[in-house]
């Protein structure tokens, strides 16, 4: 069993868990409030700005140029891909993307960042691609789950986010992902291997939150209010 294959065992539970939060089982459905809709979209708006910047931190610790093409090329594939699953919601939701950018990240979303930021400054490369892959992988899975469960056909007001996450261009990026740790993994200590799955499984942890956070419409206990 390889490393990564390791690690999805571990996590099977939480895995588990997020196929059956009620905003997953909303996409298969196709009965999601708007304001979830909205709230999510406002969120992983500024998540995929930060795991952008993740990517260009993990590129200055790349020590070939074939490393650094495989953060480049993430990097291109939420600039000018990720954003038709969004638009697949805003279209739902009856707003505009623009309109949905810019927004204070609640605290699961908050949380979920400021993990990532950390293992990027203080970690190790494969560190980097522990804290990142359950992102890719966790998405990958929900897309082909709920491919081969609900068999949308294009009138299913989600047929467009099914099949973004479950056709192939996501799963290319979990496999590259995993290929790579795998190999980082082999040829690291056992005490930083430790470290990666500690990162892997929280991160696991904070995809389950986010789902959550966008589903409970999740904010700041107390709200801020503008200076006089």
């Amino acid at each position: 069993m390889s490393f990564t294959q390791e690690l999805r065992q571990q996590a099977d539970g939480i895995f588990q868990a997020i196929f059956k939060h009620p905003f997953v089982r909303g996409i298969a459905s196709g009965d999601l409030k708007k304001e979830q809709l909205i709230h999510y979209i406002k969120q992983d708006f500024e998540y995929l700005n930060a795991y952008m910047r993740i990517y260009g931190i993990a590129i200055s610790k790349c020590s070939n140029r074939e490393e650094i093409a495989v953060f480049n090329e993430q990097i291109s594939f939420i600039l000018h891909s990720e954003i038709h699953p969004h638009q697949n919601f805003c279209d739902v939701a009856g707003v505009s993307y623009e309109q949905l950018q810019g927004y204070p990240l609640a605290p699961s979303a908050h949380h979920y960042i400021r993990h990532m930021l950390t293992i990027a400054h203080e970690g190790s490369l494969g560190e980097i691609m522990a804290v990142l892959l359950p992102c890719p992988w966790t998405y990958q899975e929900i897309g082909r789950q709920l491919l081969e469960e609900v068999k949308p056909t294009e009138s299913h007001k989600f047929y467009e986010w099914m099949h973004f996450y479950g056709d192939s261009s996501v799963l290319t990026t979990t496999t590259k992902f995993c290929e790579s740790l795998d190999e980082w993994a082999a040829g690291t200590t056992e005490l930083e291997r430790q470290k990666m799955r500690e990162h892997f499984l929280l991160s696991c942890q904070l995809e389950y939150m986010f789902w959550d956070m966008a589903y409970k419409l999740e904010d700041w206990p107390v709200r801020m209010t503008a200076e006089v």
